[in-house]
């Protein structure tokens, strides 16, 4: 058997990968494992990963432009374009010019489109459900802290707000005393 990197695991001596053990494997690996279980419930409702959230972005607030959406969605605009694309075989979405300006394209949802991204918190719903598991209050409360801690120290990093929400930190206090 080989330990992560290639390097031949320990066998019988009792010892275990050290990276197996690190912080980052175990965050690369749960994060991997929710986004095959998302994929494959979000697979139920026809739509691929990254789909749901332009449902989720038309269900707040319809008829966003494509810079916008991108922009939520934070990728570039050939990316956002793409999907947009797909949602628009699917008859989940439509685009339509503005008025007085037909180079400026805002993107609407369809009826089938609408029902479909209300299903979508179902889904998130399950999904959130399945990850915390067994854990009590307590334990979700601390682990969101904790996420949200190491989503700081690595978008300061790299110089950006990463996407952090910062909503309701202050408000909660440490679990462990």
């Amino acid at each position: 058997m080989e330990a992560f990197g290639g390097a031949p695991a320990a066998k019988g001596d009792g010892m275990k990968d050290p990276i197996a053990k690190s912080i980052g494997y175990r965050l690369t690996h749960t994060a991997r494992l929710q986004k095959a279980l998302s994929a494959r419930l979000l697979a139920d409702l026809g739509l691929f990963p990254g789909q749901e959230a332009v449902l989720k972005l038309l269900v707040e607030q319809d008829g966003r432009t494509m810079g916008d959406l991108a922009g939520a969605l934070r990728v570039r605009p050939p990316t956002a374009s793409k999907t947009i694309a797909r949602l628009t075989n699917q008859g989940l979405v439509e685009r339509k010019a503005t008025d007085g300006d037909g180079r400026l394209v805002r993107v609407y949802l369809t009826d089938a489109g609408r029902e479909r991204g209300g299903s979508i918190d179902r889904i998130w719903e399950a999904l959130e459900a399945e990850m915390v598991a067994g854990l009590d209050n307590k334990e979700r409360k601390r682990l969101r802290k904790l996420l949200r801690k190491v989503e700081k120290n690595l978008a300061q990093r790299l110089g950006t707000d990463g996407g952090v929400d910062d909503e309701g930190e202050a408000g909660e206090e440490d679990d462990e005393g």
